[in-house]
């Protein structure tokens, strides 16, 4: 039992900001024997799942909400993108986001609704109401952003989306 529990925080601390989903999928366990032990670690005050954009998360200790907000976002692929863009090339136009990455504007703006509102990304205006993206805090976003890697069942849920958003923009 306990073996489970230990395999289960080493994952976590290893995998910081895993969803229920993939940190069952990823050890191979029930969910329901994911629940239990993540429930055990919570309450010994070892992980902190925190339930954000719709998804439980898990985090060891030692992450602030701001962190912990921004690893939740950034298992997604088109977040990270759009992130990795903004560290490469500095305040952009959502135009150029969104057709340097080959995505709809609509699904920028959908990832961008959840980046402003966890104080990743801000949108600046313009004496002429032009919008510019702009990290909040870029030597932060590049140091948490090097500890993740997405899964597959992620990636694929990405493409899909970007699939979609391409044969309607069509």
């Amino acid at each position: 039992m306990a073996h489970q529990r230990d395999r289960i925080f080493a994952h976590i601390d290893a995998h910081a900001g895993l969803h229920f989903n993939e940190l069952a999928r990823q050890l191979d366990l029930a969910p329901g024997q994911v629940q239990y032990h993540t429930r055990k670690l919570e309450h010994q005050g070892k992980i902190v799942a925190e339930a954000l954009f719709g998804q439980t998360h898990y985090f060891t200790t030692g992450y602030d909400p701001w962190e912990r907000r921004t690893l939740a976002l950034f298992r997604r692929e088109t977040v990270r993108d759009v992130l990795i863009y903004l560290l490469e090339h500095g305040p952009s136009r959502p135009n150029a986001v969104a057709d340097a990455l080959d995505i709809a504007r609509s699904t920028l703006e959908w990832h961008l609704d959840n980046l402003v509102e966890a104080a990743i990304v801000e949108k600046r205006r313009d004496e002429q109401n032009r919008v510019t993206l702009a990290l909040c805090r870029p030597a932060e976003t590049a140091r948490l952003l090097g500890s993740i890697t997405s899964s597959v069942p992620d990636r694929f849920v990405d493409r899909f989306i970007r699939l979609v958003d391409s044969f309607l923009a069509e």
